[in-house]
């Protein structure tokens, strides 16, 4: 079994956010990256089948070569190789075009994705890319059991859950659930060694053409100063939230 685990390269949410003097981009400055959380449970679910079915994994991101330590520590993780296509990812269509371009010429049977990435939560990468190699699709996993080529998994749907199979080849869409916090895999030394011997290629991307693109940025208003009304002071408090407030 061939497994492709995407991994996105995301501010760590402790980051303190800020955008360029004419906010028209992001500022890196002081942020600290991590790799996508979503995208830590599909990849200590890849290293359970890896471990159960003897799986090989490689991870794949599209971005420059800041994001070379997200796709290292994976390796550290346990995956068998990486791919780093060489570009800004533009939008989640240009990421998802990148990706099937890999996918196509690779064969694999499972695709994991992140339900989204925790940066701009577009949470269309997994849905393009499906739709792009025609392969079966499965969004918001929340469990997934593989016999031969069939996978019975279970997603979230309003108001429940949702249990369907699939045959390969399939993209699996995750988020918590698929794994358990618990079970996430933390690099040891032996692990992070072993990384620097692994391969990680970098490939140019293909051209394809803008779809979107971001004229620029704006952060919310800080919250007013909190006002604290007399619980007895009912006609007040119904005068504030008519009048200043305008929720009612």
């Amino acid at each position: 079994m061939k497994i492709l685990v995407c991994i996105s390269h995301v501010p760590d949410t402790t980051s303190k956010i800020n955008f360029t003097a004419d906010n028209a981009a992001f500022d890196t400055n002081g942020v600290q990256y991590i790799i996508n959380p979503y995208d830590e449970f599909v990849l200590a679910k890849a290293m359970h089948l890896k471990e159960g079915l003897g799986a090989s994994i490689t991870v794949i991101n599209v971005g420059t070569a800041e994001t070379e330590p997200s796709l290292r520590k994976a390796m550290a993780i346990g995956a068998d190789d990486a791919i780093r296509i060489n570009a800004a990812p533009k939008d989640g269509f240009f990421v998802a075009q990148q990706i099937a371009e890999i996918a196509r010429t690779n064969t694999y049977d499972l695709i994991f994705a992140g339900r989204e990435s925790i940066d701009y939560n577009g949470g269309m990468v997994p849905g393009v890319l499906a739709t792009l190699l025609d392969y079966n699709f499965i969004n918001a996993c929340v469990g997934l059991e593989i016999e031969n080529t069939t996978a019975t998994a279970q997603r979230e749907i309003d108001g429940g859950s949702e249990t369907l199979q699939a045959n390969f080849p399939l993209v699996i869409a995750g988020q918590k659930g698929l794994t358990e916090e618990k079970d996430l895999r933390i690099p040891n030394m032996r692990g992070i060694m072993m990384a620097r011997k692994k391969t990680l290629a970098i490939l140019e991307p293909i051209e394809t053409g803008d779809k979107t693109g971001s004229k620029g940025f704006e952060k919310p208003q800080e919250n007013a100063a909190c006002k604290m009304v007399a619980a007895d002071n009912i006609d007040g408090l119904i005068d504030l939230l008519h009048n200043e407030a305008k929720v009612i």
